[in-house]
């Protein structure tokens, strides 16, 4: 009789090689699934390690294009962000890698997916939701939600045990016991040392950027070009005197990632609440996308109507980034639809060319252009002339108006004895 077959999110990992191996001891057939959404990983030696460990087969599927232009790109585009400082790296490689997963396990004809991610997080919840949308009739095998698998493997310590035990070779030692998840977008940090939060993070835990203080001495300028939101242009030096122009979506991306990481842009340490309850330390690094949200956030300032804008921010902005879609893993939804359309909606106009500068872990707007918008008006913004369309009588009558309310709301106060 066959075996039961499983689709295994493998990153070639510790947890993911030694799920792996429990898999097999539990008497199933395991297809391998690895996705490249821009992480430095040698995938070939990752393949071979899950073919010695047991694999039947390992897909390497190349996600970048699809990461960049359907993830990154439209959070660039609401300036998505969580808690006011995190950038979405790892929820927002999560889709893809879901979609992908998925339409490898339908054409192997597995019936069950399994991922490594912990009982405590949030990317349990991501992939989950994910795969339940993608196909409904799925199972879900999560280990670490399993009472036999995590009372055997209490910890990482554990699973290092473990896979020397079963001769699995792991990149992590119990030196630097920290996890580590990386795509094209960022690299975050968690586990190990770093669960105490009042804990500095080590000077070699970063893997992405230079040490701000390390960085050069000399700035690096660049120019970034925005159609309907959406960055088209880069225009850059690559660090020489050379003038080199990316115009492709995952070269841009690449390039910006470049500058911001050789000049330490895009480091953050901090204490989040996670969608299950927990809070939770993590370390990110977020170069070319920290760029990016900081360039376009600064272009919409010049040509998006302010309405429009503030109604973005308040409804749409919070829920792709945070309460509907991105960190709370509801991608696959109708929500994430309206949201997205609504998205587009509100980057007809944004267009224009943002100057940037990268320098000792900062990121800074030198100026900013539209030829197409006119909301800005140089001559009747300026303080050095009257201006043909606003003449400064008429501001009376709007001061006017808004007093009115405010006139009796003092009053009432004053009536009250009550101070302001």
């Amino acid at each position: 009789m066959a075996k039961e077959k499983v689709c295994l999110a493998y990153s070639g990992g510790l947890d993911t090689s030694c799920i792996l191996a429990w898999l097999i001891e539990k008497g199933y057939d395991v297809i391998c699934f690895m996705a490249d959404v821009g992480q430095e990983e040698d995938f070939r030696a990752a393949k071979e390690k899950a073919l010695k460990i047991g694999a039947e087969k390992v897909y390497i599927e190349d996600l970048r294009e699809e990461f960049v232009k359907e993830l990154c790109f439209p959070a660039v585009q609401c300036n998505a962000v969580y808690e006011n400082v995190y950038l979405l790296g790892t929820s927002l490689a999560r889709p893809v890698i879901a979609r992908s997963q998925i339409g490898v396990a339908r054409k192997e004809k597995c019936v069950a997916v399994s991922h490594g991610c912990t009982g405590k997080g949030n990317d349990q919840v991501r992939f989950e939701l994910a795969y339940y949308a993608l196909q409904p009739s799925i199972q879900v095998i999560a280990p670490w939600r399993l009472p036999e698998f995590y009372n055997r493997f209490a910890g990482r310590n554990d699973l290092l045990a473990y896979a020397a035990q079963v001769g699995i070779p792991v990149t992590q030692t119990k030196a630097k016991p920290w996890s580590m998840d990386e795509n094209l977008a960022h690299c975050s940090y968690e586990a190990g040392i770093l669960e105490n939060p009042d804990t500095t993070p080590p000077a070699d835990m970063w893997k992405l950027t230079v040490d701000p203080e390390a960085a050069p001495n000399t700035p690096e300028d660049f120019t970034l070009t925005f159609e309907k939101g959406l960055p088209v242009r880069l225009d850059y030096t690559d660090g020489g005197s050379k003038k080199l122009v990316e115009t492709n979506a995952v070269p841009l991306f690449l390039a910006v990632n470049s500058i911001a990481r050789r000049h330490g842009v895009g480091r953050i340490d901090i204490v989040e609440n996670r969608f299950i309850g927990i809070k939770s330390r993590g370390c990110y690094e977020t170069p070319g996308l920290t760029c990016l949200r900081a360039a376009h956030l600064d272009l919409e300032g010049l040509v998006l109507d302010r309405e429009v804008r503030a109604l973005r921010d308040q409804f749409v902005t919070f829920n792709y980034a945070k309460l509907q879609v991105l960190y709370n893993g509801l991608y696959f939804s109708p929500e994430r639809e309206f949201l997205e359309a609504s998205i587009v909606a509100s980057q007809g106009n944004v267009n224009g060319v943002v100057r940037c500068r990268a320098y000792k872990g900062q990121f800074s707007v030198l100026g900013r252009s539209s030829a197409t918008e006119k909301l800005y008006d140089e001559s009747e913004s300026s303080m050095d002339e009257i201006g043909s369309s606003f003449q400064p009588v008429d501001t009376t009558g709007f001061i006017a108006v808004q007093a009115i309310r405010l006139k009796k709301y003092g009053a009432v106060k004053a009536e009250r004895g009550e101070r302001l």
